[in-house]
């Protein structure tokens, strides 16, 4: 049962991160990317709309 638990935990432990960070970028999926960074902070998708995330687009 100790097993178990311990395989349970550490699956939980290994998907949690992957899960968390799928989808949370900035221009994902259909708009197809970050483009580049409006004046005001904004993220340019690449099909040409501004990205409503509450991050703020700085260039690198």
């Amino acid at each position: 049962m100790k097993k178990l638990i311990t395989l349970l935990t550490v699956s939980a432990l290994l998907t949690s991160p992957m899960a968390y960070a799928k989808g949370n970028k900035p221009c994902s999926g259909k708009k197809g990317g970050i483009a580049s960074c409006t004046s005001g902070g904004k993220f340019m998708c690449k099909d040409g709309t501004i990205s409503k995330s509450k991050k703020v687009c700085t260039k690198k």
